[in-house]
């Protein structure tokens, strides 16, 4: 994948735990829902630390629209909702590496005979390139860490993580057995059906379905990735049970909280930010990123499959 290409998908910070997606995406990008009766359940958490160990939760469980509910306050839910119909935004989505490449994606997954095409294309792209494979994953790896050197989009405190983090993976990708081909079969095989089984087949129907079905639509395929990635020595689960979280400070209604954990067997340690919104604690970053989806004009959306 040529840097341009990257740089325009790598736009925009991601969650620590979801880069891990990475390998897949690569590989695979190139071959009205009735209100509840119920009251809503609160968003966000009880106290920093909750705010850090309720979303790691939820990728735990593969609960994508879990995530997105507590990841921002009530009011800022119907605006993004909003700019998710309109094609404005895909956020929380837009928080993954590569996210460009999530429509292709998802129409490589649902089109017909998707094992097969797929299949053959990896066959001809990746089938027994271990050298290569791990040439672009040590070469990714050191461009990632670049860009979030130099681009000013991320706080210091995610610039500060994801370099930890990208280090992991990257760590992790170039001893992979990416190229091997029964793992690739097994792995197709259980994405194609995971994205049958949530009936979301391209970025419209996506944006048609709303941010909560839709994400819940995805949430099959997201725990099939997780599921896949351990077939290739990556426990994402045991990363999300190895969190160990502390608040450092709080003042009023900020917090910084610490958050350690492995990742591909290396430790990672990193501080969050927090703030209290209406009795209950977000994390800062998200929240910026956040708002900054739910105003975003149409221009600023890349056109599906960018």
């Amino acid at each position: 994948m040529q840097a341009q290409a990257a740089t325009r998908d790598m736009r925009g910070p991601r969650p620590w735990p979801l880069f891990a997606v990475l390998p897949l995406l690569l590989w695979l990008g190139a071959c009205q829902r009735e209100a509840a009766e119920t009251p809503e359940p609160a968003t966000g958490g009880a106290t920093p630390t909750e705010a850090v160990t309720g979303l790691t939760a939820h990728l735990r469980n593969g609960d994508l629209a879990a995530f997105a509910h507590d990841a921002v306050p009530p009011a800022l839910a119907q605006p993004l909702d909003q700019a998710w119909r309109e094609g404005r935004s895909r956020w929380p989505l837009t928080e993954l590496p590569l996210s460009g490449q999530v429509p292709a994606v998802l129409a490589a997954l649902s089109a017909p005979q998707a094992e097969r095409s797929l299949l053959q294309a990896f066959n001809r792209q990746f089938a027994g390139a271990d050298r290569e494979l791990r040439s672009a994953a040590i070469a990714l790896g050191v461009f990632a860490a670049q860009y979030l050197e130099h681009d000013g989009a991320f706080s210091d405190g995610e610039r500060a993580h994801y370099t930890q983090l990208v280090a992991a993976i990257s760590d992790w990708a170039a001893q992979a057995p990416l190229s091997d081909r029964d793992r690739a079969h097994a792995t197709i095989t259980a994405l194609v059906e995971a994205s049958r089984q949530g009936g979301v087949g391209d970025d419209a129907r996506l944006g048609q379905a709303g941010m909560h079905d839709g994400l819940t639509a995805l949430s099959p395929l997201f725990s099939a990735t997780k599921r896949q990635l351990r077939d290739y020595g990556l426990d994402l689960d045991m990363a999300f049970d190895s969190l160990e979280v502390t608040l450092l400070e709080q003042t009023g209604d900020t917090a910084q909280v610490r958050m350690r954990y492995l990742l591909a067997g290396r430790p990672v340690d990193a501080v969050v930010a927090a703030e209290r919104i209406g009795g209950r604690w977000y994390l800062v970053d998200f929240l910026r990123h956040a708002r900054a989806a739910a105003d975003a004009p149409p221009a600023d959306r890349a056109p599906a499959g960018s």
